[in-house]
């Protein structure tokens, strides 16, 4: 499952229409209101969280954008949790960027952040859950 945090700013004109029910129903995603302030006839605000198929995301922020609404990313990146992770290799093979990688003389798994693409991959494949997502916090509360 693919995730994403969005800021939206509603126009005035669409305030009292149920577009955040018609991504749920129309493009099949889940969704969860982290912060809102919606008014009617004013502008809105939304931090929200959609998940379903990348595709599928991608189909509901076109939806959003062509009814005017403004979509902004929230900064993220991956993390690895050196503590729990136990070094099994799982995330180097789904890797498409080579982020992660296996040191064969140590047989230590490596992360590059600076590789890092943020397709969240390694996030749903670890078995022990090592990788993490991490959101930018000034982006979430603006």
């Amino acid at each position: 499952m693919y995730t994403k945090v969005l800021v939206l700013r509603f126009p005035p004109e669409v305030t009292d229409k149920p577009l955040i029910c018609n991504l749920s129903r129309k493009h099949d995603l889940s969704f969860n209101i982290l912060k809102a302030k919606i008014l009617p006839a004013l502008e809105g605000l939304m931090v929200l969280e959609l998940a379903g198929h990348k595709k599928h995301v991608r189909e509901g922020i076109r939806y959003l954008k062509d009814l005017g609404v403004g979509v902004k990313s929230v900064e993220q990146e991956i993390r690895r949790n050196d503590d729990i992770c136990y070094q099994c290799g799982a995330c180097t093979g789904i890797c498409p960027s080579h982020a992660l990688y296996m040191d064969r003389e140590t047989m230590e798994v490596i992360f590059d952040p600076k590789e890092c693409t943020g397709c969240e991959l390694c996030v749903a494949v670890c078995p022990v859950r090592a990788m993490e997502i991490r959101f930018s916090k000034d982006k979430v509360l603006a």
